[in-house]
């Protein structure tokens, strides 16, 4: 099954690693790749050590894409988006995880760091060998959304960061 979590609320990436908590209490094998991110500290970087061998998560990005002071070349987000793809389709290939989820790809497809065609390969490559997809991020193509069998779509109707709270560390990241 493929599951997408799209919009621009907050809770995407959550909803994904709440999926793979519950997955793994019923001892399935669940992989994380993100995309994007990468170079800052979050919550899931310590706690997917607790639900190890179950859960592998696997930090691919080398961060926000040209704002907030990146100063990497594209061709470097570029080379980051391709290879966190390749790697997810070479796990994916071995057939040893029972979810495999694409974290933040939507934005990757989005910011035109891979091709739609290389994740729908991806998609089509993987679907025989692993049970579940999850992909997350804002912006998911439409043609994601038409192959899905579940779409969440988080809308952002008020958030802290309005009134100009910055985001807190263990909740938001």
């Amino acid at each position: 099954m493929l599951y997408i979590f799209t919009g621009d609320g907050k809770g995407k990436t959550t909803a994904a690693l709440g999926t793979a908590m519950r997955a793994t209490g019923e001892g399935r094998r669940v992989l994380m790749v993100q995309f994007i991110k990468g170079p800052w500290k979050s919550g899931e970087d310590e706690a997917h050590k607790n639900l190890a061998p179950h859960f592998k998560l696997v930090k691919m990005g080398l961060g926000f894409v040209g704002i907030l002071g990146d100063t990497l070349p594209r061709s470097a987000h570029e080379r980051a988006a391709q290879d966190a793809l390749a790697y997810a389709a070479g796990e994916a290939a071995g057939g040893a995880w029972d979810i495999i989820i694409l974290d933040e790809i939507h934005n990757a497809l989005h910011l035109r760091l891979i091709a739609l065609e290389k994740v729908l390969d991806f998609i089509r490559n993987a679907a025989g060998k692993t049970e579940h997809i999850i992909l997350t991020g804002r912006d998911a193509p439409r043609e994601l959304i038409d192959m899905a069998d579940l779409v969440t779509e988080m809308r952002d109707i008020k958030h802290p960061y309005d009134k100009g709270f910055k985001a807190k560390r263990g909740l938001e990241y």
